[in-house]
């Protein structure tokens, strides 16, 4: 007669061939099935969302810097723009590896308000030489209202691609050679369209160069005696460009009888039309 667990219920169940043979496996009862696996578009959806979440906060980073670099100068440690940001310097390099990282997208927001500024004021003008006073305007505009991040952006960094001052400027040379690319191309025969683009972004380059060295040497001798105000200076500065390159492109490819076909006798005597000023890059909150 078995023996009786305490506790448990009398009654046996009929015994099945082989239960009771040493080293026998009893088969089991069969197992639950398993639980269902994360849907995938619930997954892309969280994935989505952490990747919206980094970008807002590498966003915000990347304001925080360029406010307090406005303030405080470029000299700005991390340690700073962490404070700033209410968070530890080991939180903001999960987003930018080096402060060179900073940099490169600190200048990538100053481009897009250069791009912004100068779209919002090429739909007013009507001429090539309208265009190139426009982009000296804006040039100018931005490095007078944050002299501080424009140092920030254009500091310690070769003229290389890679570096912070090569990223700003080959932003800027593409945004500044675009529009005459565009009006070279449309006048320029099939064969001649590849040679037409090359000679507007050698243009553009040469461009850049010419009024960053002007705006670097303005900056810096603000204030002196007969040194000229940004208005005259953006005049100047544009009368110089159209006279050189750009004015005879457009001499050789006459695009109406509205544009220009000689520089003026003294270019700071013009008088600018309603559609040359530049909007303003927006300034920070003082």
């Amino acid at each position: 007669m078995s023996q009786i667990t305490p506790g448990t219920s009398t009654t046996t169940s009929p015994q099945r061939a082989g239960d009771d043979v040493p080293g026998r496996r009893v088969p089991s009862a069969a197992p639950s099935p398993p639980s269902a696996l994360p849907d995938a578009t619930s997954v892309d959806g969280r994935s989505t969302r952490w990747a919206d979440h980094r970008e807002a906060r590498r966003a915000e980073f990347v304001r925080v810097a360029r406010r307090t670099v406005h303030h405080h100068g470029p000299d700005v440690s991390m340690e700073e723009i962490a404070a700033a940001a209410g968070t530890s310097k080991s939180i903001v390099y999960r987003y930018f590896t080096d402060k060179t990282g900073l940099q490169i997208a600190v200048a990538e927001l100053v481009v897009r308000q250069i791009r912004d500024a100068l779209e919002a004021v090429l739909h007013h003008v009507s001429t090539p030489r309208e265009a190139v006073r426009a982009m000296v305007a804006v040039y100018l505009e931005m490095i007078e209202s944050s002299p501080h991040v424009y140092a920030f952006v254009t500091r310690d960094g070769s003229v290389e691609s890679g570096g912070p001052l090569g990223h700003f400027l080959d932003a800027v040379t593409a945004l500044v050679a675009a529009p005459f690319a565009r009006a070279l191309t449309e006048e320029a025969a099939d064969d001649e369209e590849q040679r037409a683009a090359a000679l507007a972004d050698a243009w553009g380059a040469g461009a850049v160069g010419f009024v960053r060295g002007a705006g670097e040497w303005w900056l810096a001798h603000r204030g002196e005696p007969g040194t000229p105000d940004r208005e005259t200076l953006t005049a100047q500065v544009a009368a110089w460009l159209w006279a050189g390159p750009v004015g005879l492109l457009a001499r050789e490819h006459p695009r109406s009888t509205t544009t220009p076909t000689t520089a003026p006798a003294h270019p700071a005597a013009q008088h600018p039309t309603g559609g040359d000023e530049a909007a303003p890059t927006p300034r920070e909150q003082r």
